[in-house]
């Protein structure tokens, strides 16, 4: 067994996972939980229009790495990978977000592409997916400046990475409160010309399963569910018709910022970017769908998973060192 930490940093926030990985008899890795935490620090904020970082959004996410480092030497981690994604793809000034990090946390952050990114949440989502669910998966990590887009069965056959996100989105877009319609067309337009590019490599019209991850995903189901407070467990592996978390969506989309506030299971740093998220996730899933319908198939339904990039990044970091020991 190795004890190993993920850190992934994306543009709205910053999640840990410590984990126990183990080989099975067959083969596969086993990964069981010890800590999971997510700080909303809005790393990407600004960056859409000035192209770095700002100094509040490096201290934010710099006061959230000092906890994790704490956590980790706390919890005896034996290796630690941490990848930093669309923002940070994205600042010019990312050395210096770079540099402390890499001072808080002793590992030198990765810089990944949006095709790594895809090709880790495709193994961390489908790793844990239940075997009833039909192949080819197509995953959708619905981040904050960008999302990826992945089909596969076994392993990613085609991906793509698009610069849409909710907190993108909204920065872009989405000013009012809650936004005009001018506003949501202006952004759909945005969100129709990334797909267009995206399906032009990514077959989704041979989806089985469409798969979505991430805070945006999770937050729409459960308000699809009518949860009244976030419940990962409940969540984690939920089917939902269609249908269903398309209203969801509509309803986020069109209400006020006080009242996405008052839902139970609405994270803070979640408030003012959920209504963008949801645009994009709608927008998806019809955009899916209508293409499967078109090649003869039907998509009924779509899963929600709670586990993702954080999750390949842990069994890829483990790989090494459960090989040395056997």
């Amino acid at each position: 067994m190795a004890r190993v930490a993920a850190v992934d940093c994306g543009t709205n926030s910053i999640r840990l996972l410590i984990a126990d990985v183990a080989a099975r008899a067959d083969g596969s890795l086993e990964l069981t939980d010890v800590v999971r935490e997510m700080v909303v620090v809005r790393l990407g904020e600004g960056v859409d229009r000035t192209g770095e970082f700002s100094a509040a959004a490096l201290t934010r996410t710099f006061a959230a790495v000092d906890g994790y480092a704490a956590l980790c030497r706390e919890h005896g981690v034996e290796s630690i990978r941490f990848v930093a994604t669309s923002a940070t793809r994205d600042a010019g000034n990312r050395e210096q977000f770079l540099d402390g990090v890499r001072g808080r946390l002793g590992v030198t952050p990765e810089v990944i592409s949006g095709e790594e990114e895809a090709a880790l949440s495709f193994r961390g989502a489908t790793a844990v997916l239940d075997p009833a669910h039909d192949a080819p998966f197509l995953v959708i990590d619905l981040g904050g400046g960008s999302t990826e887009v992945v089909l596969g069965v076994d392993a990613p056959e085609a991906a793509h990475s698009m610069d849409v996100g909710c907190v993108r989105m909204t920065e872009r877009h989405l000013a009012g409160d809650p936004p005009s319609t001018s506003q949501v067309e202006a952004a759909e337009r945005d969100i129709h010309a990334a797909l267009d590019a995206a399906f032009e490599g990514v077959p989704v019209e041979r989806t089985r399963t469409l798969v979505g991850l991430a805070g945006t995903v999770t937050t729409v189901t459960a308000h699809a569910l009518g949860l009244p407070e976030y419940d990962s467990e409940t969540l984690d592996g939920a089917v939902l018709p269609i249908e269903d978390a398309i209203r969801a969506c509509d309803e986020l989309l069109v209400a006020s910022r006080h009242e996405r506030a008052a839902l139970g299971f609405m994270h803070p740093g979640r408030v003012d970017v959920i209504g963008a998220g949801a645009l994009v996730w709608r927008t998806v899933m019809t955009r899916v769908r209508d293409a499967v319908v078109a090649a003869g198939g039907e998509l009924p339904h779509v899963v929600t998973s709670e586990h993702d990039i954080l999750d390949g990044l842990a069994l890829a970091v483990a790989e090494p060192l459960l090989a040395s020991r056997a």
